[in-house]
């Protein structure tokens, strides 16, 4: 049965890729998926390229827009009738009005831009660029297709029982303990395991650990599909393969199968499986902030969303049936809560975070690439004068309720920060000792509760000039220069 539609999904997928190129031939379309785990800045970024490819910036590295061969771009109606419309307008209106910054990504949208430029003959052409903004954890549900219930359970079990996630998994395992596999399917019983399930995701997600490989993604951003049995099922302590029927077991396994075919597929079959490139927004500041642990955990879960990606140079067949994902980006975000001198060492602790992901995407002829960024800017720097010593600072607004030194920040004053200095060698962020974040202390005080803070959006932002940022346009140059050529 598995199989079976597992071929149906290829056939669905073969034949509305063959229409999208068809159409294609005659109004080149780019889809270019827009993804990132939690707090990563996804809107913020799909929000930023639309202002900067519509209204114009200063874009140096992107060539088209440098050399002036970009002759506008126009928001389009989107092309899925089905899917909802990125809001683009409202998270404006969001960072003008409110000066705070748009809500999460927790569902798919779209929004399409017609791109009008000038090619190198100067001939006029137009390139329809279908953005599609869709939550990271969606793609590390992936894997599951190939999973078991039974492989499922093992690996979420050997997860929670981790020295790092231990503690906050402990309500859980408790109820796993209590949960015989074997015994009788009971309604009650599942969902009071299933709810502990679920309160161990969220807190695996705080920032105090700061984990990231936590599928089933479908679980801490439910939607409609919130109490149905599809989301009412956990990992058990199975001791056979396959749970007898009329057990708890094959209760949960039967639910664990609803959710790969009611959710996992769909998104699969409908969106993922059809686009272009990719940028993945990745929250590394987070991770550090978090320790060891939760950046050896980020590494997992990057590695684990590259091999969702059918990555590799696209040939005649594949183009027309089963597109390859050409072009991947992995972005390392808020770049702007260090000062300049750190850029280049958050982009190597990237690096070094997707090392594996880029060999095997090289081997298959893709494009993988990691960049720093800010994609809106939201500090300023400066050189401050401390006990005699200048300093290099960051300048901003620190959002309200964080507390650094024993001050707690109101969210309306401006301050200058003196953020961590990175280490030169991202090797020793690694080191499972925690040696390498010693060193990693900010000189705002001797004894500060968090290494960088996060900032509102500054006043004024939107006017009639480009919004502030830093690389978008290296990440506009890899991602679309080559089709505006």
């Amino acid at each position: 049965m598995a199989l079976f539609t597992e071929a149906m999904d290829d056939a669905r997928i073969a034949l509305k890729t063959l229409a999208d190129r068809v159409d294609g031939i005659a109004h080149p379309t780019l889809r270019l998926g827009v993804t990132g785990l939690s707090r990563a800045g996804k809107t913020i970024f799909t929000t930023a390229l639309i202002h900067a490819l519509t209204r114009g910036g200063r874009l140096p590295v992107f060539e088209p827009m440098q050399s002036g061969r970009i002759a506008g771009a126009e928001l389009q109606p989107q092309p899925d009738d089905a899917v909802p419309r990125f809001a683009y307008e409202d998270h404006l209106k969001t960072l003008a009005q409110a000066r705070q910054w748009p809500s999460s990504t927790t569902r798919v949208s779209e929004l399409r831009l017609a791109i009008r430029y000038a090619t190198a003959r100067g001939r006029t052409r137009t390139l329809t660029l279908d953005l599609v903004d869709y939550p990271g954890e969606w793609l590390l549900d992936l894997p599951l297709l190939d999973m078991s219930y039974a492989d499922f359970a093992r690996h979420s079990l050997a997860l929670a029982r981790a020295p790092a996630r231990a503690e906050v998994a402990a309500p859980y395992l408790a109820a796993v303990a209590s949960a015989p596999p074997q015994g009788p399917a009971d309604e009650t019983q599942a969902r009071e395991v299933a709810a502990r399930f679920t309160r161990y995701l969220a807190d695996c997600r705080t920032e105090r650990l700061a984990m990231s490989l936590l599928p089933p993604g479908r679980f801490l951003m439910p939607g409609d599909l919130e109490g149905s049995p599809a989301l009412t099922f956990a990992p058990l302590d199975l001791a056979e393969e396959t749970p007898r029927a009329g057990t708890l077991g094959a209760m949960m396994e039967r639910r664990f199968e609803a959710y790969k075919s009611a959710v996992v597929r769909p998104f699969f079959r409908n969106h993922f499986a059809r686009l272009d490139r990719q940028i993945v927004l990745v929250d590394t500041l987070s991770a550090l902030n978090a320790g060891p642990a939760a950046l050896a955990d980020l590494e997992r879960a990057l590695d684990g969303i590259l091999a969702a990606f059918r990555t590799g140079r696209n040939s005649l067949v594949s183009t027309l049936f089963r597109p390859r994902v050409e072009k991947v980006l992995f972005a390392a975000t808020k770049a702007d809560h260090l000062h300049r001198s750190s850029h280049d060492r958050l982009e190597a602790v990237l690096g070094r975070l997707v090392e594996r992901a880029r060999d095997r995407a090289q081997e298959r002829g893709a494009a993988l690439d990691v960049v720093a960024l800010a994609a809106i800017r939201a500090t300023r720097e400066a050189r401050v004068r401390r006990d005699g010593h200048e300093l290099d600072a960051i300048v901003g607004t620190p959002e309200p309720g964080q507390v650094a030194g024993g001050h707690v920040f109101d969210g309306i004053e401006e301050m200058a920060v003196f953020p961590g200095d990175l280490p030169t060698d991202p090797d020793a962020l690694f080191d499972p000792s925690g040696a390498g974040f010693r060193g990693m202390a900010s000189a705002q005080d001797g004894d500060v509760d968090f290494r960088f803070l996060r900032f509102r959006p500054p006043p004024g932002i939107i006017g009639d000039g480009p919004l502030p940022h830093i690389r978008l346009d290296r990440a506009l140059q890899f991602l679309l220069a080559d089709r505006l050529s």
